[in-house]
C-alpha cells in the first residue's frame, strides 16, 4: 500500500492533532471516589489528572457525568447541562477542565442523544398525550390491530424495543432499556435542541465529543419487523436503523451548525455499532464534514458464537483480515479508532490474552500490536495496568442492567441453563470493565474509603497503579514506552500499513513506511515459541521496542518468544 496524493497533504505537519493523539477513556463511577460514597466522582479524577499526564495521554474521554436516574449507569441523560450529585458540580467539573488543560490535555464529553432518560423533562411533556407539543420528539405507536407492540424489535438489554405507556395510551421506542426512549431525529426540533446542548459545553471549553450509538439516529420511518432468528439483540431490526438513511444529513447538520469555525482543534468520534468500511469512510471523509473517526465492533465480535450466548477462540488470521481489511479500507480517506477495551468490553488480557502467568506480556504484547496500526490509539482506564476480568460468582454479584436483563430473559424466556449463561456473562459482561480501578493493595484498591458500588477485583493486591508506577518492567512501565515510542516516530502515525504473514496462526505483523523508514512490527500471540519469517535486513535493525527481551534471529527469521512483541526500525 502507498500513499495518495490526498493523503501525503494530511501527513507530517498538515495532519490534524488528534492523528498524534492518544485517548484515555474515564468510566467516572469506577475511577477514584473522594468522598467515601463509594462512586467515583469529579474530584477524584481531577486529583488523580496526573496519572495520566505521566503515562503520556493527549485526550481524557470522560463517560456520561450528567444528571440521571442511573438505570443505565449515565447513559440515560435526564439533563444535558449540568452536572449529577453523585459525580458533584459544574464547579468540580470546571475545576477538572482546567485541570486536564493546564496538563496541555483535551477533555472529550461522551454525547448520548440517540435516547434520553425517561425522566427528562422532554419525554415528560412527550407523554402527556398524542396532543402535547413534543409527541413527536420521541417515537410514539399504537399497538397492532390485534394487539401487541408496533413491530418486533427488540432491545440490546432483553425483550421487546417497545414499552406500553398507560399515561398516554401507546407505545414508545426504546432500543436499549425501557428508561432510554428514542430520540425522533426526523423532527427538526430535536436536532436544534441537541445542537444547543453541544454548542453550550463547547463554549464551557470542553475539546469535543464521542457520541453514543450516533449511527442508530435515523430510523426507517416505517418502522419495519425485522427478520427474526435465534440470538438476535435487535430481533434482525439492524437494517432498519444503523446507519439509517438520513444519518449523514444530520451529521453535516450537526457539523454546519455546532462544529465549523472551531473543528481544527476539537475531536469528534462517533459510535457506530453495526458499521461498515464503506459507512465509516463516508463519516470520516474530511471533505463531508461529519466525525473524525468512528468506533467499529467487527473486530469485536470474532470471538463470538453462533449467538450471544455462545463463544469461541479467536483466531488470529480472522483479526488480521479483520483489521487489515479497516488499515487497507481507510487508508485514502478517513482514519481509525484503535481499541481493545471501553465500558462495554471485557478486559482484552482476560480476553485475548493470558491473565495468569503471562499476564504482563501479553498485555504489553496486546498493546504494542494495537497501537502501532495506522489510527488514534484509545486506553481504557486500568488497561496501562494489565487488569483483569472479576471473578464474578454469581448473578448478585453483576450490576450491569445488560448483564441482568439479558441473564432474565436467557434464562427465564429461552429456558437456557443458568451456568452456561453465566458462564458467558463472567467472560463478556460489562461490569468486567467497570470494577473499580485498581490504586493500591490497600482495601478497596485505594478506589474509596466507603464500600465500593461494585466489588474491587481481589488481585488489587498484586496489580496496582502504585506497585506498577516506578517498575519500569510492568505494563505501565512499557505502555508509557510504548506511548512516548509512538509519538516520537513518524512512520507510526503517518506510515503506510502492509499486513504481513496473513496466514500464520501464531504472529501477528506489519510494515509501517513513511519519508524513508520502515519500522516493523511483529507479536507473538501466544503462549509459545513462535518463529516468523520476516525476510532478510532486520537482524542488524535499530531495536525501537521489545517487551520480554531483545530480538533473536536465524537468518531472516525473527525467533518470538511467549507473547514477545517486537519493534524495528530501518532506513
Amino acid at each position: 500500500m502507498t500513499l495518495s496524493g490526498a493523503e501525503m497533504a494530511v501527513t507530517g505537519q498538515d495532519a490534524p492533532w488528534w492523528r498524534d493523539a492518544v485517548v484515555y477513556q474515564i468510566y467516572p463511577r469506577s475511577f477514584a471516589d473522594s468522598d467515601g460514597d463509594g462512586v467515583g466522582d469529579l474530584r477524584g479524577i481531577t486529583a488523580r489528572l496526573d496519572h495520566l499526564a505521566d503515562l503520556g495521554a493527549d485526550v481524557l474521554w470522560l463517560s456520561p457525568v450528567y444528571p440521571s436516574p442511573q438505570d443505565d449507569n449515565g447513559y440515560d441523560i435526564s439533563d444535558y447541562q449540568d452536572i449529577d450529585p453523585v459525580f458533584g458540580t459544574l464547579a468540580d467539573f470546571d475545576a477538572l477542565l482546567a485541570g486536564v488543560h493546564s496538563r496541555g490535555m483535551k477533555l472529550v464529553m461522551d454525547l448520548v442523544v440517540n435516547h434520553t432518560s425517561d425522566e427528562h423533562p422532554w419525554f415528560a411533556t412527550s407523554r402527556l398525550g398524542p396532543d402535547s407539543p413534543m409527541r413527536d420528539w420521541y417515537w410514539w405507536r399504537p399497538g397492532r390491530p390485534g394487539g401487541g407492540p408496533p413491530n418486533n424489535w427488540g432491545s440490546a438489554f432483553g425483550g421487546s424495543a417497545w414499552q406500553y405507556d398507560d399515561i398516554s395510551g401507546e407505545y414508545y421506542l426504546h432500543l436499549f432499556s425501557r428508561k432510554q426512549p428514542e430520540l425522533n431525529w426526523e423532527n427538526p426540533k430535536v436536532r436544534q435542541a441537541v445542537h444547543a446542548v453541544m454548542r453550550w459545553w463547547l463554549d464551557r471549553g470542553v475539546d469535543g465529543f464521542r457520541m453514543d450509538v450516533i449511527n442508530y439516529i435515523s430510523k426507517d420511518v416505517t418502522l419495519p419487523d425485522g427478520v427474526t432468528f435465534p440470538g438476535s439483540v435487535h430481533n434482525g431490526a439492524e437494517p432498519h436503523f444503523v446507519s439509517g438513511p438520513r444519518v449523514h444529513e444530520f451529521l453535516q447538520e450537526m457539523h454546519r451548525e455546532v462544529f465549523a469555525g472551531r473543528d481544527a482543534q476539537l475531536i469528534t468520534v462517533g459510535e457506530t455499532p453495526g458499521v461498515t468500511v464503506a459507512d465509516a469512510r463516508l463519516f470520516t471523509d474530511p471533505a463531508r464534514r461529519e466525525v473524525d473517526m468512528v468506533f467499529q465492533f467487527e473486530h469485536m465480535d470474532l470471538d463470538a458464537g453462533a449467538d450471544r450466548w455462545q463463544t469461541r477462540r479467536l483466531d488470529l488470521r480472522d483479526l488480521k483480515r479483520c483489521l487489515g481489511k479497516w488499515q487497507d479500507g481507510l487508508a485514502d480517506v478517513g482514519w481509525n479508532s484503535l481499541y481493545w477495551n471501553n465500558h462495554d468490553q471485557p478486559r482484552v488480557v482476560s480476553r485475548f490474552g493470558d491473565d495468569g502467568r503471562h499476564r504482563v506480556a501479553s498485555a504489553t504484547a496486546l498493546g504494542t500490536l494495537l497501537h502501532l496500526h495506522r489510527g488514534t490509539p484509545y486506553i481504557y482506564q486500568g488497561e496501562e495496568l494489565g487488569m483483569t476480568n472479576a471473578p464474578f460468582a454469581g448473578i448478585e454479584d453483576f450490576r450491569d442492567i445488560s448483564a441482568l436483563g439479558n441473564y432474565a430473559h436467557a434464562v427465564e424466556v429461552e429456558g437456557r441453563p443458568a451456568d452456561e449463561v453465566l458462564a458467558v456473562l463472567r467472560a463478556r459482561s460489562r461490569d468486567n470493565a467497570r470494577t473499580p480501578m485498581q490504586w493500591d493493595a490497600t482495601a478497596h484498591a485505594g478506589f474509596t474509603t466507603g464500600t465500593p458500588w461494585i466489588a474491587v477485583n481481589p488481585n488489587h493486591i498484586s496489580i496496582n497503579a502504585a506497585a506498577a508506577r516506578h517498575d519500569p518492567a510492568s505494563v505501565y512501565g512499557y505502555y508509557r514506552r510504548l506511548i512516548a515510542t509512538r509519538r516520537a516516530e513518524p512512520a507510526l502515525v503517518h506510515g503506510d500499513f502492509t499486513m504481513l504473514l496473513p496466514d500464520d496462526e501464531r504472529v501477528y505483523a506489519y510494515l509501517r513506511r513513511y519519508a524513508g523508514t520502515e519500522v516493523l512490527v511483529a507479536v507473538n500471540v501466544g503462549g509459545a515459541p513462535a518463529p516468523a519469517l520476516v525476510g532478510p535486513g532486520w537482524a542488524g535493525a535499530e531495536v525501537l521496542l521489545a517487551n520480554t527481551g531483545a530480538p533473536r534471529f536465524d537468518g531472516a527469521t525473527l525467533l518470538l518468544g511467549p507473547w514477545q512483541a517486537v519493534v524495528l526500525r530501518r532506513p
